[in-house]
């Protein structure tokens, strides 16, 4: 892998992103378990995944802190949502998620936190999120897999989202529709804390055959 993508791995997207041990390997347990699904080597997911092979190696083996972006990365190679690759043993018709099975996967300089709520892998994929950002803080994301779509629902104060060079200022009560499959950013340029809910729409297949 390149030294720029060995660089990426170990960026943190924030500070203590995935401190849960259960989180941790669960995490390892199922991406081990969709590499194999697929017949792929540790070297075709780094290269599918824009990882390098040794922090698939510590993540599969429960010895990696990773950090979002990292997460979102195996997401995409996978053609799944987060939810998957965080899935533990639930009830099949009640799936209840109290507080402290929500992960926090992002967190800001100054507080501001990404909470993945809930979601699901069928008929699409679903990741139900919670988001704070401080003032000034701000959050980027590379593009998802292709169809890829973001629904929004500012609670508290006003949120700035960029999508492929185009912005939007979103307040309070206001909800957005957005594309997920361009690079994009959050930011909170307000003075007041930015409090929203996100829901990220993953299309059914997105990616087969790559």
């Amino acid at each position: 892998m390149s030294d720029g993508t060995a660089k990426a791995d170990r960026q943190e997207v924030g500070p203590a992103a995935m401190d849960d041990r259960s989180v941790m390997e669960a995490v390892a347990a199922r991406a081990r378990a969709l590499r194999k699904e697929r017949g792929w080597s540790l070297d075709a997911l780094a290269a599918r995944a824009r990882v390098s092979k040794g922090m698939l190696v510590a993540l599969e083996n429960g010895r990696s802190n990773p950090n979002l972006a990292t997460l979102v990365r195996l997401c995409d190679a996978f053609a799944v949502p987060l939810t998957d690759l965080l899935r533990q043993p639930a009830a099949p018709l009640l799936q209840p998620s109290p507080p402290e099975h929500q992960p926090e996967l992002w967190a800001g300089p100054d507080g501001g936190a990404g909470r993945l709520v809930t979601g699901a892998t069928q008929p699409a994929g679903a990741e139900l999120w919670h988001w704070r950002l401080a003032p000034g803080e701000e959050h980027h994301s590379e593009a998802h897999v292709a169809g890829t779509v973001e629904l929004i629902h500012v609670l508290r104060g006003a949120l700035t989202v960029t999508v492929g060079g185009q912005e939007a200022e979103v307040p309070a009560g206001h909800g957005l529709r957005m594309a997920g499959d361009h690079p994009h950013s959050y930011a909170n340029r307000g003075p007041s804390l930015a409090e929203y809910t996100g829901v990220v729409l993953v299309p059914p297949n997105a990616g087969a055959g790559r």
